[in-house]
This record gives structure tokens, sequence and C-alpha cells, in this order.
């Protein structure tokens, strides 16, 4: 039973997921889903006015479609083919990435640093730690591709590195290096480096430099010689950008008229975040039919393919036309739709706004007692996250309020609007900026405080001026004209009268409410066409829904025999299964058992093992213990010497059984650990102070006991050998230690010192040859490579493998 229930639902998540995924999403190569997500990313960050930042933006498209994150920065080393560790950075498995690093070389050695660059690079938000790590894996690439000397992997490195600079904030090193890059590409008449270089170079400036457009015009003019159409488009697009935000509306609307043109041409079916801009401007310049048309082709688009990710988005666009025309109940139809999609779904950011307007919506029609309940439920459990929502929030109720007359609560959400706007005076939110003080100048007019209502009006007017701007320029006009009425200054306030009057005929003229009222009429026509044809469906619908009745009693009867069946054939696999299982219960005890049994000799053995490490250990230190006890009868210098170091080496050996019994690992040691703590010893025994000073560099490797023990032994004997030899007459100095992997299962320890030296030709010296015989003994027993040459200083290189040929012997016997 239990199977056939795990069936049907594994069927419903495979036909879930599957209506989940858009198919033209699925249709599209490489090339248009890197478009989808910069068409996307690009318009939820310039919907959200700065609300979200870049990266933030980026991580919500590819939420929205389905797509990993990376497709939006690995365009110039990702060709579509299997790209090395891709997979494992987009489910955010780095330790997995930092093993495949090690294995990894040249080429590929730089893609996994590039793209493990991008991956804490362009993070959402911007934190320290991954500005570091990425600076870190960023200087790695360009090394590794300065090493191979590969022009593409340079041009690429430098470019990530440019970009590092800019989200840290230097923007000059930032400039430097897209510059670099550039000017290379030219020297080479490389068409689609410089190409690259200059996209990334004028996506990285202000929309207020005016060396942007440039840069980017640049690129689009190399991307069309190329035959690049998707990045020609994408490049187009960031230029209608700068020209919305700069006040170069009309030329943006053109602009964006074209791109549509140009997406049909390749394909292309996400239109919808162009047509919504459209919407958008033509809705701002009192444009209805067109605003309406293009608000209603986007959501029909968006309906159509059954993609609602993004569905608040479109809703609160279609919703702010029907407000405008004078549908507020449309409106706010839509505008709770809105608020739906974007609680349930991806929180693009703007259903807190679709609230706002479902507010103003109802403070339209009048309803303002209403709307501040509505605001006051509302924000119990969903308060405002940052300064712009904050802003907008205040304003709504400061209006509201001010519709009923509540002078002082509007007063001071109209001073909370205050300390917000100041941090929002951006090219994204200024026309914002501008309306809530033109709102708060004429509700002080409208109180009788000409001198703060004028503060508010200056406010306004500063800001209209320095980013040219005719926002809401019809309320600061009555609110000046108001102002000057209030001070006595009667010719300027009739000044500010006419001019308020010639733009509300030009946004309001006969031409416009014609077009407003013919909206009208069409909105209704088509209302009642859709109920007649609604009541002529629904009677087809009641003729075939008694056909169906019939036709499911029939199914009924028939389905309930199969059922009968169904339930006897379960009934009787059921008490199969039991006997099945009453068997395997008893089988699984008896295995249990044994397992139990094992698991507590395993415990023994592995108790055992650490209790002879134990023993051995305190043996050893018996041995070094009763060698101090004998030295403090002998008089003889050599003699002490000798037990001296004898005690060295059998120190050398303890610590390793101290390792081993105080590891959970009982048969290899940390040979970081395990070498420090043997320098520190010698160091501490000879007194050295900071005559002597160590330098111990050792990659993290685990080693078998069998080769831990001649490696302890033969660094106790070197470094004693250089404490001793190699700085007479309390010379200061350095000793240096280092264990590297120098290829697969090799490794090569190094011991050297900056003294004076030994003569290369060690079997004719004397002094200390007991020692050097006895390396070059452990040596052998390593099956090791053993050198020693004097270069200013002492150098004794030992190179052996990571396991014995003994040791691979005893596993194949």
């Amino acid at each position: 039973m239990k199977q056939l229930y795990s069936l049907f639902f594994m069927l419903f998540i495979l036909f879930q997921s599957s209506a989940q995924t858009s198919p033209s999403v699925s249709k599209y190569d490489l090339k248009k889903k890197r478009l989808l997500i910069q068409a996307c990313s690009m318009y939820l960050y310039n919907s959200n006015q700065g609300a979200i930042d870049v990266d933030s933006s980026v991580v919500l498209a590819c939420k929205a479609y389905k797509l990993p994150v990376s497709l939006a920065y690995d365009e110039s080393f990702n060709n579509g083919s299997v790209l090395i560790g891709s997979d494992l950075i987009e489910k955010g498995n780095i330790n997995s990435v930092h093993r495949l690093l090690t294995k990894s070389i040249n080429e590929d050695q730089i893609k996994l640093r590039l793209q493990l660059g991008n991956f804490y690079l362009f993070k959402p938000g911007t934190k320290r730690e991954d500005l570091q790590n990425a600076f870190v894996y960023i200087k790695d690439a360009i090394d590794i591709s300065n090493q191979l000397n590969i022009k593409k992997w340079q041009h690429q490195s430098l470019l990530l590195l440019g970009k590092y600079y800019f989200q840290a904030g230097n923007l000059p090193e930032s400039k430097k290096c897209f510059l670099q890059v550039s000017n290379e590409c030219r020297k080479e008449k490389d068409q689609l480096g410089l190409a690259d270089a200059l996209d990334v170079y004028g996506t990285f400036l202000s929309n207020l430099d005016p060396e942007k457009e440039k840069i980017l015009e640049e690129a689009i003019s190399l991307y069309a010689s190329l035959g690049m159409e998707e990045k020609r488009i994408e490049n187009y697009m960031k230029i209608t950008t700068i020209y919305f935000w700069t006040g170069k509306v009309n030329e943006a609307k053109k602009r964006l008229y074209q791109n549509l043109v140009d997406l049909r041409k390749i394909g292309f079916k996400h239109e919808q975040f162009d047509e919504t801009t459209i919407s958008y401007i033509e809705l701002n310049q009192y444009n209805m039919k067109n605003a309406l048309y293009y608000a209603l082709k986007s959501v029909k688009r968006m309906e159509s393919e059954k993609d609602y990710t993004l569905a608040d988005v479109f809703y609160i666009r279609l919703g702010n036309v029907y407000n405008v025309i004078g549908y507020n109940e449309t409106a706010l139809d839509l505008y709770k739709k809105s608020i739906e999609f974007g609680q349930k779904g991806l929180n693009s950011g703007h259903w807190y706004r679709s609230f706002l307007s479902a507010v103003s919506a109802l403070s339209i029609k009048g309803k303002n007692k209403e709307a501040i309940n509505y605001i006051n439920s509302m924000t119990v459990n969903y308060p405002p996250k940052n300064a712009f929502d904050k802003m907008m929030l205040a304003y709504t109720k400061a209006n509201c309020y001010a519709a009923l007359k509540n002078y002082n609560l509007a007063e001071k959400n109209f001073k909370e609007i205050d300390i917000y706007s100041a941090q929002l005076i951006t090219p994204e939110t200024v026309k914002e900026v501008i309306s809530c003080y033109t709102s708060a100048a004429y509700f002080y007019a409208t109180i009788h405080q000409a001198k703060k209502a004028q503060s508010y009006a200056d406010k306004a007017t500063a800001l209209s001026k320095k980013y040219k701007t005719q926002s809401n320029k019809d309320n600061l006009e009555i609110a000046l004209f108001l102002i000057d009425s209030l001070n006595g200054n009667y010719r300027s306030s009739i000044v500010h009268f006419q001019n308020f009057k010639k733009i509300s005929d030009s946004i309001h003229g006969t031409s416009k409410n014609k077009q407003i009222e013919e909206l009208k009429i069409e909105y209704e026509t088509k209302n009642k066409e859709q109920k007649i044809k609604l009541l002529n469906d629904q009677s087809i619908l009641q003729k075939s829904e008694l056909q169906k009745s019939k036709l499911l009693n029939n199914l009924s009867i028939w389905s309930l025999i199969l059922l009968l069946i169904t339930v006897g054939l379960l009934y009787n696999r059921y008490r199969l299964k039991q006997r099945n299982h009453a068997k395997l219960e008893l089988k699984e005890k008896e295995i249990k058992q044994k397992n139990t049994n094992l698991r507590h000799l395993l415990d023994e053995k592995e108790w055992l093992l650490k209790e002879i490490h134990h023993r051995v250990k305190n043996n050893l230190q018996t041995v070094i213990s009763l060698l101090n006890s004998q030295s403090a009868y002998l008089d003889n210098d050599m003699a002490l010497s000798a037990i001296k170091n004898s005690q060295h080496r059998i120190h050398s050996m303890s610590l390793i059984h101290q390792k081993l019994y105080n590891s959970e690992n009982i048969s290899t040691i940390n040979m970081p650990n395990y070498i420090k703590e043997l320098v520190e010893y010698l160091k501490e025994s000879f007194s050295l102070g900071q005559r002597i000073r160590f330098e111990v560099k050792i990659d993290p490797l685990e080693l078998d006991v069998a080769q831990a023990v001649p490696l302890g032994l033969i660094l106790n004997e070197a470094i004693t050998n250089s404490i001793k030899y190699a700085f007479p007459e309390d010379r200061t100095g350095m000793i240096y230690v280092t264990l590297e992997k120098i290829s697969e299962n090799k490794y090569l320890l190094t011991i050297s010192d900056n003294g004076i030296g030994i003569d290369a030709d060690f079997s004719s010296k004397k002094i200390n040859s007991f020692g050097m015989s006895l390396i070059k003994g452990l040596s052998d027993d390593l099956d090791a490579k053993f050198s020693m040459e004097n270069n200013n200083g002492t150098i004794l290189k030992i190179e052996f493998s990571q396991e014995f040929p003994i040791n691979q012997k005893s596993r194949t016997i």
C-alpha cells in the first residue's frame, strides 16, 4: 500500500516541478538565458530604486527563472561545455571545490579561482570577509595566468580585479584595471576582448558619468560587427537605463520601443520588462491608452505562460493605470493580487508598494478611515524594512490624516518623511522625495504655517533644478501659490497659479480627458461583453455537467467493483508481507547482535592500542628520567652530550606515542602539530632565547607512525647539529624547517640554517659523525633521497614518498 502511495506522490511532484518550469526559458540557448537574467535583474534593480543592491537583484532574477547565479558572471570562461567545479560552487559546497583545486592544473586552476572569486565577490550584500576571500582567489588567478603567459586569462583576471576594487570602493584602481585590459586589446586588435572589457567598464560606471554612454556605445558597435546580437541588446538596455535616470525620458521611451522590435527578431519571448517600463513612462506622461495597452500586455504574457514568480510587479503596474483613469475598485483588486503573490512567492520588493497603492486607492475614494485601519493592520505583521518603504508609508499616512483633518498626526508623519528622505536623495528616488517635500509644503500652507511650507517648497525646488526633473511640478506650483498668498506676495502667487493652470491643462487637457473617457467606455463595453460571454459559458457548462454526472455514476459503480478487487488483492499481499516481515525481523536481530559483538571487539582493540601507546610513552619517559639521573653522576662532557642527545632522540619518539594516545586517529600523526612541538622542545632544551630563531612551514599532512618516527629522529639530529655547530661563539641566526608536497604522494623535508656551514663531504668529518650516520640510515629506512649542500649555511634535504614500499607489500600480502 505504501509503495502505491509513494508512486502517486512521486508522479504528483514530477508534474508540479514540470509545471513550474517556463517552457520558453527551457528552449533558450545559453546566450538568451544570460540576456534574460540581465533584463530581469536590470528591471528589478531600477524598479526598486536602489532599495536592493545589484547582486541581490541578480540572485532574485535567477531564482525567478530557476537559472544558476553563476551564469550572470561566468560568461568569459563558460561556453556551455562542462565547467569544472561549477556545480559544487552553485550548491555552495566550497570545501569540495578546495579539494578539487589541489588536484587541478594550469587553465583549470585559473577557471576554478575565477569562479570562486565571482562566488565571493557577487554575494548579495557587502561583507568584508567575502571581499577578502574574493581578493585572494583573484590574485592567485592573476599570478597563475602570468606564469602561463596566456593573454585571455590575464585579461579576465584583471577585469575581475577591477570589479573587486569597485566593490571595495577603490574606484581609481578599478578604472585602472579596466583601462589596462581595454588598451592591450586595442593594441592586439582583439575586438571581442575589447568589447567585453568596455562592457564591464561601462557597466561599473555611475549612470551620471558622461563617459558611460560613450563606452557602452563603442561596445554595442563592436558586438554588432561580431554578430553577437544578445550582447548588443544587453548594452543597448544599459544605455536606455542611463537616459531613464538622467531625465531623457522621451529618448528612453523611443529606445524601449526599438528594443521590443530587436527582441522579437531574435525570438526572445520575455518582453514584459520592456512593456511594463513603457507603461510606467506613458502613465507619467498621461498617455493613458498606451499605458493601459502595455500594462495589460505584460500581464497577459505572464498569465498565458503561467509564470507568476514576478506577478506582484506586473499587477501593480496595471493597478496604477486603472487607479489614474478612475477605476479605483479594479485597481484595488489588482493591488491585493500583487500583495498576495508578493507575500507567497518571490519577494521582489514590489508588494509593499502595492499595499501603499491600495491605501491610496481607498483614500482617493474618500475612505481615509478605512485606509488608516488597513495600514495599521498590515504594518503590525509587515513593518517596512528599508528607508524608502518607511518614507512612503509615512507619506501615505500623512496624506490620509491630513484628509481626515487630524493635523497633529499628519504633522508627525511629515516629520518622519523628513528623516528618511535625507537618506534617499539619489537619481533613482529623487522623484518620490520631491513628491514628499511638495506634499509637506502644501500641507503646511493649508494650515497657515507659511515658514515651514516655504522650507519644504525650497527643498523640492532645489532638487528639481539639481536633477533636472519636472516631477510633481503642478502640485509644487499650487503649494507656492498658497505660500505667497499667506505672505501677501500676490503678484508672485498669481504667477504660480498661472503656471499651475498651464501644467494642469497640458496634463489634464481636453484630449487627455477624452482619452480617459474613451478608455472608460471601452472598459465598460468589455465588461458587459465578458458578462454575456460568461452567461453563455455557464449554460454550456451546465449541460456538460449533466452529461458528466451520468458518466460519473457509471464510472463510480465500476470503480467500486475494481476497488473491492484491489482491496482483496492488497489484503492478500499484506498477509504475505507480514509473514516475510516476521522472518526478516528474526534475521535482523541476529545481524544486530553480531554487529554489537564486533563493535565491542573493535572498541577493545582501539582501547588496547591507545593503552599500548600510553605505556610506550611512559616507558620512554622513564628511560629519559633514568638517563637524566645517570647524567648527574658523570663528569665527562662527551658522555653527558651523548646522554643529552639520546634523551632528545627518545623524546622525539615519545612525543609520537603521546600524540597517538591523545588523538582520535590512532594510526597517523598530524605532522604540522608534531614538528612544531618538537622544535619548541629543542628550543627550550638548549635555552636559546632569541639568539637562534626558527621558521617552520609545514604543509597539512598525516603520516603513518612508521614514517613519522624516523622523520622525527632526522629532525632531532639535524636541528641539534645546527644549534651546536652552525652558530659558534654565541652567534645569532635562523634555522628553517619546511615540509612540502612537491608532487602526488612525494614530499620534501628541508632543514637549513644561515650559519657557518659544513663540509659537504661529511664522511671525513668527525664531529657528530654518529648523528650524520643516523640521518643517512633513517633516510634509507624511509627509502628517501638524502642530500646535503653548503649554501650560505647548511641545507639538508630528505625527499620521500608518503607510503613505504614495505607497507605496500604488506597490504598486498
